[in-house]
This record gives structure tokens, sequence and C-alpha cells, in this order.
């Protein structure tokens, strides 16, 4: 009688399922475990009182953009440096959008307070815009120890968009302390290093429209 219980197919059918069953219901168990991604953005030091101003001319409007990053920073996940020099990349630490476009808004977010005169767009922008200047940027390095400082060295150029001549160049490199040794403080460090760069861009695009002058202090 057992026996036979056992070879009905209505049983066997009962057992598979039960087991299915079994097999899915540890498979949400485990997924639901799972920790959740937390994602950051760094953000335009705009606000700042102290940010620093400069004179430029009336009406220049300038392009950012684009912005290049190094190929192991191009993915949604936070990378930083481990001290024996290879690289971490953080599983639910994410960016909360391309990285490349973060920097580009960002910059000219600090770009568009430092020079109030001066319009900004992001590149690519509207071919009908009468560019004035173009601001290139390319980021050769960028690395973060959470325990340490994050390191941004930029290779950035201005051109004048009438005519697709450079009109200046600089190599610059950056230092942020990155506090709290966490991936909030690593955004915040690198929040910082753009800002930096942004005086810098700043007081040139300032130079080559007419000479520069310092209307309030500059950040630091």
């Amino acid at each position: 009688m057992s026996k036979s219980k056992i070879q009905d197919p209505k049983s066997k059918l009962f057992v598979i399922c039960a087991l299915l069953f079994v097999i899915l219901t540890s498979g949400c168990v485990s997924v639901s475990n799972s920790p959740n991604s937390r994602f950051y953005m760094p953000s335009s030091l705009s606000r700042e009182p102290s940010i620093g101003k400069f004179e430029i001319a009336q009406g220049v409007i300038v392009a950012v953009g684009p912005i290049g990053i190094p190929e192991y920073q191009d993915r949604p996940q936070i990378v930083t440096r481990n001290k024996n020099g290879t690289f971490n990349f953080a599983q639910f630490d994410r960016w909360a959008e391309p990285l490349d476009s973060s920097l580009a808004r960002i910059l000219s977010e600090d770009l568009s307070v430092m020079l109030p005169a001066a319009s900004f767009q992001l590149f690519p922008c509207n071919f009908a815009i009468p560019l004035d200047y173009q601001v290139v940027v390319d980021i050769l390095q960028l690395d973060s120890e959470l325990e340490e400082n994050m390191v941004l060295t930029a290779q950035w150029s201005i051109i004048d968009a009438r005519n697709r001549k450079m009109r200046f160049t600089k190599k610059s490199q950056f230092i942020q302390t990155i506090n709290p040794h966490n991936y909030f403080g690593l955004s915040q460090a690198l929040s910082g290093a753009v800002a930096s760069l942004s005086i810098e861009i700043a007081e040139n695009l300032a130079k080559l429209s007419r000479p520069s002058k310092l209307i309030n202090e500059k950040i630091h």
C-alpha cells in the first residue's frame, strides 16, 4: 500500500512542488538579507559664503566639457586604492550618476558662481548658441585611500570656441583629506578638489576675457 502511494504520479508531483517551494523560499530569504546599495554624489560648493568671484566680460558664454575620466573610474561602483596598491570596487557603495557627468555638472555650477557675469552650458550644447570659450578637462588620476587622502590630477584647457584655438592649458593636482574616513567623506573630498580646480579655471577665463579682479576672498 505504501509502495503504491510513493509510485503514484500525483504524489511525485506533490514532492517536486514542495522541493521547488523550499528552494525558491530559500532564495528569497537570501536576497532579502543582502545589504541595500548606498548612492553618493559629489556636490557643488557654490553656496559656500567665502567662494571667490572674478570679473569677466559681461555675457561671455562658456561650454563646460567634455570631462574625461580614467577607465577604472568609469563604472557605478566607487573605486578606492588599497595600501598594497590594489584597487577595491565597492559592491554596495555607488555613484548616483555617471562620474564624468557629475563632475561636469558641479564644475559648471562652481564656475557660474565664481564668474556671475558669464553664462555656462554643459557640453554637448546647442550649436545655435554663440560660444566664446570651451573648457575641456581630462582627469589623469583619481585615487583615494579612505583612511588618508584623495588625489585628483587634471589636464585642462581653455579653447577659443570662435576659431577653435587653444588659449590656455595646464596640468593641476589637488590632494584632499578624506574626513570622515568613509565613502561620504570621499564624496566631499572630491567636491573640494573640483572646487579648487574651478578656481584655477575661473581665474584664467577672467584673464582671457579682461584683467581679472578678485571680488571676494577665494575659497581654499
